[in-house]
């Protein structure tokens, strides 16, 4: 079973959607929300909030997926009208200005806001296995309950004495992780805490299950990392509360920015790790998750990317999702506004793979197109108009031909009034036939335009006349 860990409160939100890995969702700086489709690598939604310059998006978290049985459509009942469509996936959205937003892919539109629970920024989002429940985590210290089907708060309770950065729901649904600096694990029934768990310098941004709960709970594992933290830390839950360290421990190259897991559900099964750290590099992992381990473990292989420059330059990788093939990686790169999404095969007996790739030529183009917006017309050189602007001033098209000399000023020219430039303009100057320039032709209409608009606002019978003899 894989499971995507979601996104950290210290970076750029950026997650895949669970199972099928269809969707990637993303904020990017501009505060918006993009959902990027995998299979055709192009946008499928965007989605600005009301307030997203005071609003920012910290985190998003997917809903879990609904399975929809085949059949012929039916007309929904006045009763269904009201209730959540079983083909809706739901992201959360949390913002930091302590709301939560729930957004809806299949009606691209915003499902319900959740406010009115955290008086601080929400830095952590997570479903539970019911899709109707979400809690939410804050700097106000506190965990917020959430009634989808009501679009309310259904309890609320202090956490720790730190915000909360970080949450996550065991897979039956039956106990939740917290955590600030110290661990703490939640009886969602009683909403108690079960158990503890130390060790960690600064705030805890990762929180994943790394195995289902077994019939003995000795062989429930978690794991945590920490912001400035170069390791990542398997916690075993024991029935004789002798789990005050981490068994197991993972290095990596940075703090731990994107983590997908492929959880074990027995001894005999291992734990498959990806884990895309702040400095762009992907490390991965196999691990058989049974007692403890002295030494801390090192990745089986370790991925980076670059471009295809004669001087590589580094290519972040944003994300990573493992799939059902020991080998094969579902990456996104690049940037968080134009991201690249791509499935690998990896080569897992190597411990170092460089993958080379040319992205800066679907970025340059994009930038092209938005800057060629204005185009310069191309004027005959020996044509002479004058163009009206402001009064008193005189405007003269100067053609593109590399001939052409600039007109030299006449110092002893004397300012001239709008009739006179009325009797300056030369029709005959203006081809009309059929392979005349289209540019002059636009030019010459302008000309007449801007003049008429400016002799109905003055009213000045000299202005129309002479453009009503001329047309």
């Amino acid at each position: 079973m894989a499971a995507d860990a979601g996104s950290s409160p210290h970076q750029l939100p950026c997650v895949f959607s669970p199972k099928s890995r269809q969707y990637l969702a993303l904020c990017a700086q501009d505060g918006r929300l993009r959902v990027w489709n995998t299979d055709s690598k192009t946008l499928h939604q965007e989605y600005v909030p009301s307030a997203h310059l005071s609003a920012t998006c910290t985190c998003i978290s997917w809903g879990p997926c609904r399975t929809v049985k085949e059949g012929p459509r039916r007309k929904k009942r006045k009763s269904e009208m009201g209730q959540v469509e079983e083909r809706t996936d739901l992201l959360a959205m949390g913002t930091a200005a302590g709301t939560v937003l729930i957004y809806s892919t299949t009606k691209g539109a915003l499902h319900c806001t959740l406010d009115g629970g955290h008086s601080g920024g929400v830095n952590c989002v997570q479903w539970h296995s019911d899709d109707s429940l979400l809690y939410s985590g804050s700097d106000d210290t506190n965990i917020v309950e959430w009634d989808l089907q009501t679009g309310k708060m259904r309890s609320k309770w202090k956490a720790d004495r730190a915000a909360v950065t970080s949450l996550c729901v065991s897979h039956d649904g039956k106990l939740l992780l917290s955590a600030g600096q110290i661990i703490k694990m939640w009886d969602l029934e009683t909403k108690e805490v079960f158990r503890k768990f130390t060790g960690h310098s600064t705030a805890v941004t990762t929180l994943r299950f790394a195995t289902t709960r077994p019939p003995d709970s000795n062989g429930l594992y978690f794991l945590s990392g920490a912001a400035h933290d170069r390791l990542l830390s398997v916690w075993q839950v024991r029935d004789d509360g002798k789990d005050k360290n981490s068994v197991v421990s993972f290095t990596l190259t940075d703090e731990p920015q994107h983590i997908d897991l492929v959880m074990s559900n027995s001894k005999e099964e291992g734990v498959r790790l990806a884990v895309v750290c702040k400095d762009g590099q992907l490390h991965l992992f196999e691990h058989f998750l049974n007692g403890p381990c002295k030494k801390p473990l090192s990745p089986i292989c370790t991925v980076q990317m670059s471009d295809t420059k004669d001087s590589p330059v580094p290519i972040p990788l944003l994300a990573a999702a493992l799939g059902t093939d020991t080998r094969s990686v579902l990456l996104a790169y690049g940037t968080h506004l134009q991201p690249v999404m791509e499935r690998v095969e990896i080569n897992t007996a190597e411990r170092h793979v460089c993958l080379t790739r040319d992205v800066q030529t679907s970025l340059s183009l994009s930038m092209e197109t938005t800057v060629s917006k204005v185009k310069t017309p191309v004027v005959n050189a020996k044509s002479r108009l004058l163009v009206p602007g402001l009064p008193g001033h005189q405007a003269p098209v100067k053609g593109t031909a590399q001939g052409s000399e600039k007109r030299k000023k006449d110092i002893d020219t004397k300012e001239m009034s709008i009739a006179e430039r009325l009797g300056e303009i030369d029709l005959s100057t203006v081809p009309t036939e059929k392979g005349a320039s289209k540019g002059m032709a636009s030019l010459q209409t302008d000309n007449f335009a801007v003049l008429l608009v400016q002799g109905l606002e003055s009213n000045d019978a000299n202005i129309l006349n002479v453009i009503k003899r001329r047309m």
